[in-house]
């Protein structure tokens, strides 16, 4: 049996690099969002992720599907799958670390081998559509 890990996430790309977050005690940079919590949509949780990682508020109006990818989890027994399901936002408020994150960085295309598997593949479309450099 393959287990599934449902996330959401963040896609923020500006001058040509994609904002990444890296969690306290993690060794790998991820797309800012996280697990859905029992009952909520994709927006609900890509709202209350944001917030609670980068202090800033999504805008709802804004929100559109940026693709969805799964792939082997990061650091996660063999068949543990995650899926990514990815969104473009605008926000308000100013980008800033919460408790639960050690830093943030705007990634390149060359910044990839940085990011789990599941984050490869987004990279990878992006890159091809011209919005990673």
């Amino acid at each position: 049996m393959t287990a599934l890990i449902d996330t959401v996430a963040w896609v923020r790309v500006e001058d040509g690099r994609i904002l990444c977050a890296r969690s306290k005690g993690k060794d790998a940079f991820y797309i800012p969002g996280g697990k859905r919590e029992d009952g909520e949509s994709d927006l609900q949780t890509l709202v209350r992720e944001v917030e609670e990682e980068l202090t800033v508020t999504v805008d709802p109006s804004s929100v559109r599907h940026a693709g969805t990818y799964e792939a082997q989890a990061h650091g996660r027994p063999d068949g543990v799958r995650v899926r990514m399901s990815c969104y473009y936002a605008d926000y308000s408020g100013t980008l800033a670390v919460s408790n639960e994150i050690e830093e943030m960085a705007w990634f390149s295309y060359a910044d990839r081998p940085h990011v789990p598997p599941v984050d490869q593949l987004l990279f990878d479309d992006l890159k091809a559509a011209g919005e990673l450099r």
